[in-house]
This record gives C-alpha cells, sequence and structure tokens, in this order.
C-alpha cells in the first residue's frame, strides 16, 4: 500500500485501501481497485492557426465497468498527468458509488492550455480526441462530460465528430450538452447547487444558520462563480473569491453580482482589482466556511493550521492532502470531501442520459428535486458512517462508494 504524500494517485489509493480493510474485503480486492482496468494513452496532430501542426497528448483511463458503463469528464489543461487521470477515475467510482449510480469512474484529459488557443484550436483538438477514443467510448461503454476547461460548446463539437464515426450509436454517448443537442436541464449549475446543499447540510450538522455564514470561495470558474451566485442568491455572504491571478477578501461581503459581470470566460476577475492578495494569503482568511473550488493540493500541512473556517465543502477534487486532513481533523474542523461534495455534475449527467436513453424531458425543478433528495440521503449516510465507525467523513465516504464495486465483483467471481 503506498503511503499518503502530495501524489493525489498514491493518496487515493490509501484511502480505498484503508477503506476495503476497514470493510473485512481481501489484498486481491485491493489489488483489482488500485488501478483501472483500462488506460488510453492518445497523440493528437492538430493543424494551428498558423498553419504548423502541433502534436498533444490525451488519455482515458475507464477505472471499473462491474457494475456498468463508466462516466467521468475531460479535462483540458496543461498540468493534466496519467497519475492525475487514474486518480481522478477512481474518484469517479467512488461518487457512482455513493449516490447509486450504474456507473464505474472515468476520467479523460489532455496536455493543453487552451487559454492561449483559438476556438478553431480547440475545436480541431476536441473533434480530434474523439476520433483517438472512439473504440472505447459510447452510451453502453464510457460516458465523458464537462470537466476543466470544457464546456458546453466542447461537447457540442465531440458529439458532432462521434455521432458521424458511430451515426446509430450516439444517443446518450456524451453529457453537458447545450439543451438543444440533448442536454440537461440543471446540468451547468449541477456541481455548484450539489456544494450548496452539501454546506447546508453541514452547517446544520454544526447547528448553524446558513444565513449567519461567511463564505470564501477559492476558484472562480464554472463551478466556484456559481457556487458564489447560488449562495449569493440565497442571501449568504460571500466574504472572497480567488482565482489564479490571487484573491479578493472583504470582511463585509462582496458585490458578487459585479463579479460575475466582470469574470472571463476562464473564470478569471482579479486581474481587474488593484487589492489582490496571494492565494496563500487568501486561504487563511477570517470565514465560517470555504470552499475550495481551483485544482488539487491547495490546503497542505503547512497552512492547514492558520485556516479559519470551521466548515470546508471540497467542490475541487482532492484540493485537501492527507497531512492537511489530519490536522483539521484534530481542530475539529468539518471536511466535507469531494467526492460527496461535487458529484452533483454526476448525477444530473446520469439524468441527462437517462432523458436521452428514454426520451424524457424533465423540467429544471424536477432536475433539481431529484438532486437535492440525492445529495441530502447520501450526506446523512456518510455522516451516520462516519460515527458509526469512528472514521473520518472522507474515509466514510470511500467505505460507502466502494463497497459496491468490490460486491459486483465478488458477484462476478471476479475474486
Amino acid at each position: 500500500m503506498p503511503a499518503p504524500g502530495d501524489n493525489v494517485l498514491e493518496n487515493t489509493q490509501a484511502v480505498v485501501h484503508t477503506a476495503l480493510s476497514r470493510l473485512g474485503y481481501s489484498e486481491t480486492m485491493y489489488d483489482l481497485l488500485k488501478e483501472p482496468i483500462r488506460l488510453l494513452t492518445v497523440r493528437i496532430p492538430v493543424r494551428m492557426d498558423d498553419g504548423h501542426v502541433e502534436v498533444f497528448t490525451g488519455f482515458r483511463s475507464q477505472h471499473n465497468d462491474s457494475i456498468g458503463p463508466t462516466k467521468g469528464g475531460i479535462r483540458f489543461h496543461p498540468n493534466v498527468s496519467m497519475d492525475e487521470v487514474k486518480a481522478l477515475s477512481i474518484w469517479m467510482s467512488i461518487k457512482c458509488g455513493i449516490f447509486n449510480l450504474p456507473y464505474g469512474g472515468a476520467k479523460g484529459g489532455i496536455i493543453c492550455d487552451p487559454r492561449n488557443m483559438s476556438i478553431g484550436e480547440q475545436e480541431r483538438l476536441a473533434r480530434g480526441y474523439v476520433r483517438a477514443v472512439s473504440q472505447i467510448v459510447g452510451p453502453a461503454k464510457d460516458i465523458p462530460a464537462p470537466d476543466v476547461y470544457t464546456n458546453p460548446q466542447i461537447m457540442a463539437w465531440m458529439y458532432d465528430e462521434y455521432s458521424a464515426i458511430r451515426e446509430y450509436d450516439s444517443p446518450g454517448f456524451i453529457t453537458g450538452k447545450p439543451l438543444v443537442l440533448g442536454g440537461s436541464k440543471g446540468r451547468e449549475q449541477a456541481t455548484a447547487l450539489g456544494v450548496v446543499f452539501a454546506l447546508r447540510e453541514a452547517a446544520v450538522t454544526r447547528g448553524q444558520n446558513m444565513n449567519d455564514l461567511r463564505v470564501m470561495i477559492q476558484g472562480f470558474g464554472n463551478v466556484g462563480s456559481n457556487v458564489a451566485a447560488l449562495l449569493h442568491g440565497l442571501g449568504v455572504k460571500v466574504v472572497g473569491i480567488s482565482d489564479a491571478g490571487g484573491g479578493l477578501y472583504n470582511a463585509d461581503g462582496l458585490d458578487i453580482e459585479d463579479l460575475l459581470d466582470k469574470r472571463d470566460s476562464f473564470g478569471m476577475v482579479t486581474s481587474q482589482y488593484k487589492n489582490v492578495m496571494s492565494t496563500a494569503e487568501f486561504l487563511v482568511q477570517p470565514c465560517d466556511v470555504l470552499v475550495p473550488a481551483a485544482l488539487e493540493n491547495q490546503i497542505t500541512s503547512e497552512n492547514a493550521p492558520d485556516i479559519q473556517a470551521s466548515i470546508i465543502v471540497e467542490a475541487a477534487n482532492g484540493p485537501t492532502t492527507p497531512g492537511a486532513e489530519e490536522i483539521l481533523h484534530e481542530r475539529g474542523v468539518l471536511v466535507v470531501p469531494d467526492v460527496l461534495a461535487n458529484a452533483g455534475g454526476v448525477t444530473v449527467s446520469y439524468f441527462e442520459w437517462v432523458q436521452n436513453n428514454q426520451g424524457l424531458y424533465w423540467t429544471e425543478e424536477e432536475v433539481n428535486g431529484r438532486l437535492e433528495k440525492l445529495m441530502v440521503d447520501s450526506i446523512h449516510t456518510i455522516l451516520t458512517t462516519a460515527q458509526r465507525y469512528q472514521v473520518s467523513p472522507r474515509l466514510a465516504a470511500y467505505m460507502v462508494g466502494i463497497r459496491p464495486f468490490a460486491e459486483a465483483m465478488r458477484w462476478r467471481g471476479w475474486t
């Protein structure tokens, strides 16, 4: 078993191992679940606007398909790596297990910086990726979705490319699509809405009223900005937001509507302000709730002792290192783990897939209502499990989420 460190894959494998051990499963079961069953690396040639051809590297990791097809997003980011994609696919399995979705986890990524690419270059890259992975994806095999720096437009290009390759196998191939191409109402804000439901339930367990909270949000991309908008709409005071350029903080509350108006398509807004603090300084400002909605390993053993929030709701994947979590746990900080807090996206992606496959059309109220019920039930299941086994909410979430896969493989005779 790997020792926890700053490597996201090793951290994930360590928690999976502990969860399986607490549940009484064998080392063979861990050997089956510690790595993806399938990992594809692709090289994608793209003709750039100036005429030269650039070759991009992409990945698609499918963690486990013992329950059903795999499901997970595709990210465009310069820091994408094989280990990251593998870890993210394991997290997706855990999320699906927690919410009883009929999927295993998957994740894809391309090493690129879309902030430095034209729209045409992004389109050619998206289409090239679909051509490269088309043999292992599909509505009954592996269903992609948006992730970091990808959006409904990129999903639409991918959908179009796939439908040209597999004409009769395209409905439900991809989720997070525009509404006119079979997208679901409520999908764009689904992850953020799930985070808000998680925040609300966490506050209730601490005897706090949501409207009395001071919230800071690290990251102002799709998830972070939507969390800010939803909380602002509910009358919750958002005292801090940050992006890749630094953070803005006001103890009396920020003008969220103004920030949303000034935000660019990559979630950048602080460049338009003078009084911007560093990310390190931002994370330790006074607040009741901290919502990390950026990238991995943001809360570390170095800054954890100084974080002033009493509740952390992980909107991002893997924002807290194991060392930091130990410190936070000792200090009595409630950490709502990523595999629980940010699973609204995959849940509503499941709703979209169901609607596509069955020819249904649900209203936004129906989608949000179904999401709320699943989120609330799952949060209470995790907190009850944590109390029963006297473990952290994260380990409890992994125990609940990994069990369906272990049982499915046991029934199939894989162990």
